[in-house]
């Protein structure tokens, strides 16, 4: 059962990395630049949700959807003060541009909130009657005699994830804004000649894949309940590691890198080494990328010149 236990703690935690992969595989995919800023989102959406809970008693559900606004407000303001004035510049400039945003989000976490690490509210804890009929907390399930326990966590951090992608996949394909986030995708010139505001479009994929970092900060604070300002930048990195795994620029790449990519962390850890489970990550990530460069999913574009 120890391995049954290790693949649904590596499932949760890939759902999470998946969520995360969005961001970058979405802003990839339709403004062609790299927001490495994305993890740090991530870490203001958990704090966020964390004062909206523990110091004005906000009910879990009133802080998750504060920190999605809270995120989609500041992804959006990013996108317009940071990366809208470099629409045509080179993407070395885009990249150092996301990287000053990225520290410039940390630092100011340090100075808001001090490096002391706050310890993040369980919210998926349920109080049932125990055997002498006393209050008791409940995390999680139990199976085959308690051999296989899953928390109510993991369950929820699946089942979240699921539910984003199939909605987020139908958003793309069948919404008016999804066919115009996938016309600028595919050519800017030709979509802005067919009448389709391509900065509006690009806009609002910062807000929806920041709008999703919040939640992905949500549940990977609960799952992992230390946070401090510095708490989105590993999980920022293998996100953007997943996304490219699976093919950057695809929705279901996302996916599929996110779950690969949690699930041999976890077996990892488990079977290898925990110094070593980041080594192993990435060393499967060059395999991958030597066989085939564009990914688990990903496209071969041809450009014509």
């Amino acid at each position: 059962m120890s391995f049954l236990n290790s693949l649904i703690s590596g499932i949760s935690l890939g759902s999470i990395y998946a969520i995360i992969a969005l961001g970058y595989t979405m802003v990839y995919g339709i403004a062609k630049m790299l927001n490495f800023a994305h993890g740090d989102v991530i870490m203001i959406g958990a704090y966020t949700c964390f004062f909206a809970a523990s110091r004005f008693g906000l009910p879990p559900l009133a802080g998750i959807l504060l920190a999605v606004v809270v995120c989609t407000c500041l992804g959006m303001t990013i996108e317009k003060l940071a990366y809208a004035p470099l629409r045509s510049a080179p993407s070395l400039a885009v990249l150092i541009t996301a990287i000053g945003v990225s520290y410039f989000l940390q630092n100011a976490a340090l100075l808001l909130w001090t490096p002391n690490p706050k310890v993040f509210p369980d919210f998926f804890v349920r109080r049932v009657a125990g055997p002498d009929g006393a209050p008791v907390d409940k995390t999680g399930l139990s199976f085959f005699g308690g051999s296989l326990r899953v928390s109510y966590v993991t369950l929820v951090t699946i089942l979240v994830c699921l539910t984003i992608m199939a909605v987020l996949t139908i958003f793309i394909s069948n919404s008016k804004l999804g066919k115009a986030m996938r016309a600028v995708s595919e050519d800017k010139n030709a979509a802005r000649l067919m009448g389709i505001n391509v900065n509006t479009t690009i806009s609002a994929t910062f807000a929806i894949g920041s709008g999703l970092a919040a939640i992905a900060g949500v549940l990977l604070c609960s799952a992992y309940p230390t946070l401090v300002p510095t708490t989105g930048s590993m999980p920022g990195i293998k996100a953007f590691t997943a996304a490219v795994f699976g093919g950057i620029g695809s929705v279901p790449g996302a996916l599929l890198g996110g779950l690969m990519l949690g699930v041999i962390e976890i077996l990892a850890k488990a079977y290898i080494s925990t110094q070593l489970s980041d080594a192993v990550v990435f060393g499967v990530l060059i395999v991958v990328l030597l066989v085939k460069p564009t990914g688990l999913l990903g496209k071969v574009i041809r450009e014509k010149v």
